[in-house]
């Protein structure tokens, strides 16, 4: 007898309806004899075990014969656990323990437990989404993923817990309710920071470069010696950050699902991720890789914040990786079978010594490196990805005065409101555009004619700060973007000379270790 049910393989970040054949032959052989069939990975395969033993302990007794699974479509590579549950529904239905004939309106996804229970799967949001644009009205997520399937409005999501719970379901209905819940409450509770600006004392001109940096989505690099505030000033960037949409929210659990990494007691990723990796990381661990591609570190940081510590500790091959996902804000990983482009629009946080020892020119320490040991770290880093980086700022050491100050400094609160009236700013400007820019940084050189016209002073100090520093064509876009976001922190609706020479003072790095 043959019996259908729907699932679904995650691809990328992306999902893919996958119909699940169960034919059981009358042929009665002395073993039972278990094929599964369209591209199944290893982890697929096994589930003939686990289906086997969680419907004999369910109380269903299979009867050696020949079971046939085919997942179709078959081009289609299927990997993971989640097809243990339709898998195993479909295999009672055959043998006609379903009341139903077949059940094209609901879609089941869940691995399953030796003892019949429904654990949780990767990629429920992708899954929710796919069946919504397929016109398929019910989920069956297992109860650990349902909080995140249900942020997907159109389709009713039913969590259970075992398969009895299923099989009551698809006989009876059970009196399993959908799940309902209230994404912009859920949204609007999860924007809590557990840190803030204002535990930071001095390195007001940090704090300034930070905000310019957050105002128009700027890479930033902080130089200064080690105890500086480096990383305590880069854990603060979310809070400065224009809150999440529901579309960026979501696109951005989507990713977090996929990798298995999303916390399922919350179900969406409501503040912008920030994420740290070790300089031991990979290539495949920053950019994403495997047999079957998952999202990497710059994928995960996607809509947030990439924080690289001692950027000239991460292997060279490692960091050059990162320039497409800089340019493009994507990444493209190629393999034989396949080709998965995943999102990796973020905002590149880094921080490093001055030097190995890490006091060159600390005004309460002595630099015992030399000047080609100094630039033997420094050559470290490549001046192309240095060109990537619009904003590189000194973070000298905090002194004593500052530390045991009185003053209270400014709450990321006050930071982030000037930051979201920039943003507004720049919404507003790009809103005619064909393209889709959300800040100052995602600029084209064609948007910087446009929107970033100089007077001829301003033309008379870029010229003479292009000459005597040596900067490059990138460079020269660079500065323009960043005197473009100064002026809309201001409010002023042009460029001014002013906007020019901060600009300039944040790439004058470029001249001191990589001229």
């Amino acid at each position: 007898m043959l019996y259908k049910t729907l699932s679904a393989a995650v691809y990328g970040i992306d999902a893919n309806i996958i119909e699940v054949e169960v034919d059981i032959s009358s042929i009665k052989t002395p073993e039972d004899h278990f094929h599964t069939v369209g591209l199944p990975d290893a982890a697929v395969r096994e589930s003939r075990d686990r289906v086997r033993a969680a419907l004999r302990n369910c109380g269903y007794d299979i009867p050696p014969s020949q079971i046939t699974i085919n997942l179709a479509p078959a081009d289609i590579r299927k990997e993971g656990s989640g097809f243990d549950l339709p898998m195993a529904l479909a295999i009672v239905g055959a043998y006609g323990g379903l009341s139903k004939k077949e059940v094209p309106d609901c879609l089941f996804v869940g691995e399953l437990s030796l003892d019949g229970g429904v654990r949780g799967v990767r990629g429920a949001l992708p899954i929710a989404i796919e069946a919504r644009g397929k016109k398929i009205l019910r989920l069956v997520v297992p109860e650990l993923n349902a909080k995140e399937a249900a942020m997907v409005e159109g389709v009713e999501v039913y969590p259970v817990r075992s398969l009895i719970d299923v099989i009551h379901f698809v006989n009876s209905g059970n009196g399993i309710l959908p799940l309902k819940v209230d994404s912009d409450r859920l949204l609007g509770d999860s924007q809590k920071f557990l840190v803030d600006f204002k535990d930071v004392r001095g390195q007001q001109t940090a704090k300034r470069a930070l905000e310019v940096a957050c105002a128009g989505g700027h890479n930033i690099l902080m130089i200064g010696p080690p105890g500086s505030g480096k990383t305590m000033l880069a854990k603060r960037m979310p809070t400065i950050l224009p809150p999440f949409t529901f579309e960026e929210a979501l696109e951005t659990t989507k990713i977090h699902s996929v990798a298995g990494v999303l916390d399922a007691g919350v179900g969406l990723v409501g503040v912008r991720p920030f994420r740290s990796p070790h300089h031991t990381i990979s290539d495949a661990g920053l950019i994403g890789g495997g047999a079957v591609p998952r999202p990497g570190e710059v994928s995960l940081a996607h809509n947030g914040v990439l924080f690289l510590d001692e950027l000239p500790e991460f292997p060279r091959n490692v960091l050059e990786v990162m320039r497409q996902p800089l340019e493009d804000g994507t990444v493209c990983i190629a393999r034989a079978a396949m080709s998965l482009t995943f999102p990796a629009r973020f905002m590149l946080a880094a921080a490093m010594n001055p030097c190995p020892c890490g006091y060159f020119n600390d005004r309460s320490r002595e630099c015992h490196c030399t000047q080609p040991i100094i630039q033997r770290y420094m050559s470290k880093i490549s001046g192309p990805l240095m060109d990537r980086i619009d904003i590189h700022i000194d973070v000298p050491a905090v002194n004593y005065k500052e530390m045991r100050s009185s003053a209270v400094p400014e709450s990321s609160a006050a930071i982030r409101e000037r930051v979201i009236r920039a943003r507004e700013v720049q919404l507003r400007r790009f809103s005619a555009s064909r393209e889709k820019l959300y800040c100052n940084a995602q600029m084209a050189p064609r948007h910087l004619r446009a929107f970033c016209e100089l007077s001829a002073d301003c033309e008379r100090l870029l010229e003479r700060a292009m000459t005597q520093q040596g900067l490059t064509a990138r460079a020269h876009d660079r500065i323009l973007k960043l005197a473009r976001t100064i002026a809309d922190l201001e409010g002023a609706a042009g460029i001014e000379p002013k906007h020019i020479a901060e600009a300039i003072q944040y790439r004058t790095l470029d001249r001191t270790f990589w001229a």
